[in-house]
């Protein structure tokens, strides 16, 4: 049973009316309430549109749309309208090693060389002992995201990135820390292909999305031509009007078993109740009981921060399962992910011991799934006087980004107009390499440098003085993930430039982790 926006009064009473009669276990949830709720976080977040689904006890007790499609073109967001889920996907993924598991086929603790005999690491030790759980749970000595820009708008293959690997150094020891990482997830679909001899993606499909029913599920960008009802992802709000720049889908398929999954809520719905019932949908069982308490049992536990525990009180632990984040919240147990695509945000919220779950889609890049999420736990668990997510993290966003403009501000300050080149720009030109990467090549073109980077043709731009041998570059592309970044080039002993380096404060990508080198 859905609530929808079309015959609102009437039709809401009348649902209103059927909840009360047949879902008793939950009639003290103010569903009026929620909507409500959830309009005004809408506007207050400056998102374009959203989808929430609930399901309790088995059943979708609430799915609805909010807000637009598309700032420009309009389109009105219902619980059919198709998202990116991104990172949420990794939990499918992990299903469906799950499914090989229970086959005989696959071993949690097998090693990965064993399927993926080219798969390198930094260290010969932990290449021979990387096991499936290593890859699901963020714990092999790897930066959060490091790597990440092997798939971003780049022409590498899902082998060819993990190929490039062995190039990436380890911050913590292996097993030893926590590291969020979208390589593993890649190099477990790259597993699931090995064993099963179907692509990631048509794995999925069939062994998935065909018994649940979800029929307007896709696994891939490419997908989406000609579907209708697909929302278009929005940028961070420009300074000059403060609203989310509309912006276009990347078909980065190299990197779909981390995060390449299109749904809408109600067919994610179907989803959770799969979880929910431990593996078992409409008397099909899909996976085992067993295999559903290994993805939710914690692998990989995490540091719950001093400033966590201020605001939220209730927190005590915090972990990664296998595909899933797990913490605790008011004494219960909480299975959940987000997901972060370019122009559009998710989260996933599973309450076990309440049969609760909540899907969020989001066509913006806001961070107001989660304050949703924990409101509306606090409305079904009864607690009715709880904090007010969605202000108390408004407050939150609004103090970061001040200190982040305090941040910029200060930076700027660093570039005189008196700036003058000390070198001849045809110094500065040339290929460089990098062994993780592949080259970037500085030409003059009209009295400019200009970057290129031959993995990601997309990227690159023209480079203007900043300070001596630093230069502001300027994206050809202005993709929402893309942040202000500079190029610095670094002479060698003999006074001539010998390297390139790219600094960004980047949350989602790690420009320093390409060293490239002078070809000479």
């Amino acid at each position: 049973m859905s609530f929808t926006s079309s015959g609102r009064s009437l039709r809401f009473t009348f649902l209103a009316l059927l909840w009360s009669l047949s879902l008793p276990v939950f009639a003290q949830v103010d569903f009026q309430k929620l909507d409500t709720y959830y309009q005004k976080a809408l506007k207050d977040w400056n998102v374009p549109g959203m989808a929430i689904a609930i399901v309790k006890d088995d059943s979708v007790v609430f799915a609805k749309g909010y807000g637009v499609r598309d700032l420009q073109k309009g389109g009105a967001v219902d619980a059919n309208t198709v998202f990116g889920i991104a990172s949420n996907t990794k939990a499918y993924t992990a299903a469906a090693l799950a499914m090989l598991v229970d086959e005989g086929k696959l071993k949690w603790d097998d090693p990965v060389t064993k399927y993926l005999p080219y798969l390198q690491l930094y260290d010969p030790y932990v290449t021979q002992h990387l096991n499936i759980r290593d890859l699901l749970s963020h714990r092999v000595g790897l930066q959060t995201f490091s790597g990440d820009l092997l798939w971003y708008h780049t022409t590498y293959s899902r082998k060819e990135i993990l190929e490039r690997a062995k190039y990436l150094k380890p911050t913590y020891p292996f097993r030893s820390g926590y590291g969020y990482s979208n390589l593993m997830f890649i190099a477990a679909g790259e597993v699931i292909e090995a064993i099963s001899g179907k692509p990631w993606e048509q794995f999925i499909q069939e062994r998935i999305f065909r018994p649940l029913g979800m029929a307007r599920s896709y696994t891939s960008v490419n997908q989406l031509k000609g579907i209708e009802n697909v929302a278009t992802p929005h940028g961070n709000p420009t300074a000059e009007n403060g609203k989310p720049v509309p912006t276009v889908l990347t078909a980065w398929d190299n990197w779909n078993p981390a995060a390449g999954i299109f749904t809408s809520v109600n067919e994610d719905a179907k989803w959770l109740k799969l979880q929910l019932n431990r593996g078992t949908y409409q008397g099909q069982r899909l996976f085992s009981e067993t295999a559903a308490h290994t993805m939710w049992t914690m692998h990989n536990p995490t540091v719950v921060a001093k400033e966590m525990e201020k605001t939220t009180p209730s927190l005590h632990f915090s972990g990664a399962g296998l595909g899933w984040m797990l913490n605790d919240y008011q004494g219960r147990k909480i299975v959940a992910h987000g997901g972060g695509h370019e122009g559009m945000n998710s989260r996933t919220v599973l309450v076990p011991e309440e049969k609760l779950g909540i899907i969020i889609l989001t066509n913006s890049m806001s961070s107001i799934m989660a304050p949703i999420a924990n409101y509306t736990i606090d409305q079904f668990m009864g607690i009715t006087n709880g904090r007010d997510w969605s202000q108390f993290n408004l407050q939150a966003a609004a103090e970061t980004r001040e200190a982040k403009k305090t941040v910029e501000a200060k930076a700027s300050k660093g570039k005189s107009s008196k700036v003058k080149l000390t070198r001849d720009l045809n110094a500065y030109a040339g290929t460089y390499h990098s062994p993780l990467y592949g080259n970037a090549v500085v030409t003059v073109q009209k009295n400019k440098l200009v970057l290129s980077l031959a993995a990601a043709p997309a990227l690159g731009g023209e480079l203007s003085l900043w300070q001596p041998d630093i230069f502001d570059l300027a994206w050809k592309n202005s993709f929402a993930l893309l942040t202000p970044t500079k190029a610095r080039f670094l002479p060698g002993p003999d006074g001539s430039i010998d390297e390139l380096r790219l600094d960004a404060n980047n949350p989602d990508f790690h420009f320093s982790e390409l060293e490239f080198s002078r070809v000479k």
